[in-house]
């Protein structure tokens, strides 16, 4: 199980469609993850329903500061490696910080990633 970790609200000021443009390059990259026999997971995946279930109205609100990055850090927990993409993201930072401290694989391409056995 791979996480994919990229940004998200870094360099959006908040726009909604950038934020779907973030989150659509994170889906992007696992599908291919995912066809090439990996099963590939983001933390928006997991935190942006319970957000909407919990009433979060927006990105930063208190909801948001309680489930987002807390949910990504919980799913990390149970992968075996994180793919950062993208650019500059404190979030995505501190999952491959995260990652590395507790002996996980950090790859940076897609293309240094062995293949699924």
């Amino acid at each position: 199980m791979i996480l994919v970790a990229g940004p998200y609200r870094s360099g959006t000021s908040d726009d909604p469609a950038l934020l779907k443009a973030n989150v659509r390059a994170m889906n992007d990259v696992a599908l291919d993850l995912f066809r090439a026999g990996h099963l590939p997971v983001t933390g928006e995946a997991l935190a942006l329903p319970l957000l909407e279930s919990a009433g979060s109205t927006g990105p930063g609100d208190a909801l948001f500061q309680e489930i987002f990055h807390p949910a990504a850090e919980r799913l990390l927990a149970r992968c075996d490696a994180v793919l950062r993409i993208g650019g500059p993201s404190e979030g995505a930072d501190r999952m491959t910080d995260q990652a590395r401290a507790a002996g996980k694989a950090v790859y940076a391409r897609l293309a240094d990633i062995p293949a699924a056995r």
